[in-house]
């Protein structure tokens, strides 16, 4: 078992941790929630007395880590995937721990196929892929067999097998009588992983409880309710008897109905009684992440805000609307230029106060003179002149 007594870290003026006490108890995946900032990782380094504790305590089966018997044997942890010396294989990594700790050799090569890195064990780690870190940090944590293991985001990095290997290995340990306790900040793993939730906000302890308990304290149940949409006086009626049943009722988006402060069976009665037919009377449960988010909303210290893009937008025409292309332009009876550039018909000058700058032959002569003018708009009821005819030049006269 792992145990905490007013544990508070404080790093000059700034407090890491404070006043935090928990258990973590064997048989139990214990998930360790928090924002970034709040303060896991430096209670996991005081449990493994890597920090030293401002004032307070942890102890792991009584005893503080740094008095424990040959504590690799006792304790597995995996807090930094990266270290590790990248000249070394994954073999001889594990072999050196092994051999500092006592361990038999043979039980490399076993952790190595736990992990599933037994093909590529004696390649150099500095070669290894995000997630073969983490499978080679978490092979170091099983090599000595312990009781008690700790992981500091172990899913990091791994693909969608991998992830769910993790999360039969942690059940697995904790179903055999291990306190497993696991730190890590994607909540759809936690709620799948994780049987009791220990979470933190700036260093406090905001709660302690089973999940499914944490999800009803921190969260409201509703029924989703729906009605014929082709008979909106259906879904009248049975507003107004949710409402006078003691039910509050919110309006979704997509026609369907919120409700809140009765049960499902209730409803059922009172759309019976109403003489309503329902499409939809469905029971929904918040989320875990909806939950914690609701719990840590006032403990996140970093926010982020809408890029306002200042100074970088182009001021667009007037006229323009996004997804409509070019704002139209009025005809004004001016010649068009030619598909292809050609003589006379240059690709235009770009204008000059572009947010980018000017291109580089802007404001330079003009390879083939000025460039035409538009034609200015004719009078009403006038009609073009015809074209003057060109000259024939004096080698197609000769002919």
């Amino acid at each position: 078992m792992i145990e905490a007594v007013g544990l508070t870290k404080r790093y000059g003026a700034k407090t890491a941790v404070h006043n935090l006490s928990f258990q973590v108890r064997p048989g139990t995946v214990t998930g360790f929630l928090g924002p970034n900032g709040s303060g896991k990782s430096t209670t996991m380094r005081m449990i493994l007395g890597l920090d030293t504790p401002t004032s307070g305590h942890a102890t792991i089966a009584g005893r503080p880590f740094r008095r424990l018997s040959n504590a690799p044997r006792q304790v597995g942890a995996l807090i930094d995937a990266k270290a590790v010396h990248g000249g070394r294989s994954a073999r001889n990594h594990l072999l050196s721990l092994a051999q500092l700790s006592g361990i038999p050799a043979g039980r490399v090569d076993e952790v190595l196929g736990v992990v599933g890195l037994q093909g590529v064990a004696n390649r150099r780690s500095k070669g290894f892929s995000l997630g073969m870190g983490q499978r080679l940090g978490i092979a170091a944590a099983l090599l000595g067999d312990p009781q008690v293991l700790l992981f500091d985001e172990p899913v990091n990095g791994l693909d969608p097998e991998g992830i769910l290997w993790v999360r039969n290995l942690m059940k697995q340990l904790a179903a055999e009588g291990r306190t497993v306790f696991v730190s890590s900040h994607l909540m759809s793993e936690m709620a799948l992983t994780a049987e009791h939730l220990i979470v933190i906000g700036r260093g406090q302890l905001l709660s302690d409880m089973p999940v499914k308990d944490f999800i009803s304290a921190n969260s409201a149940d509703f029924a989703r309710v729906r009605t014929p949409d082709t008979e909106p006086e259906q879904r009248e009626k049975l507003t107004a008897a949710i409402g006078e049943a003691g039910g509050q009722v919110t309006p979704e988006a997509d026609g369907a109905l919120k409700v809140t402060g009765l049960p499902l069976p209730r409803i059922s009665d009172l759309a019976h009684d109403a003489d309503v037919r329902l499409w939809e009377l469905s029971p929904h449960q918040a989320s875990l992440e909806e939950a914690y988010m609701r719990l840590t909303q006032g403990a996140v210290d970093y926010r982020s805000t809408a890029d306002q893009r200042a100074g970088l937008q182009q001021q667009m025409p007037a006229g323009y609307a996004p997804g409509q292309g070019q704002p139209h332009q009025p005809y004004a009876y001016a010649p068009q230029a030619p598909a292809a550039p050609g003589p006379g018909y240059p690709p235009p000058a770009q204008a000059p106060g572009h947010p980018y700058g000017a291109p580089e032959h802007y404001g330079a002569p003009h390879p083939y003179g000025q460039p035409p003018q538009p034609a200015a708009p004719m009078p009403p009821g006038a009609q073009p002149a015809a074209p003057a005819a060109m000259p024939m030049p004096q080698n197609e006269e000769a002919r």
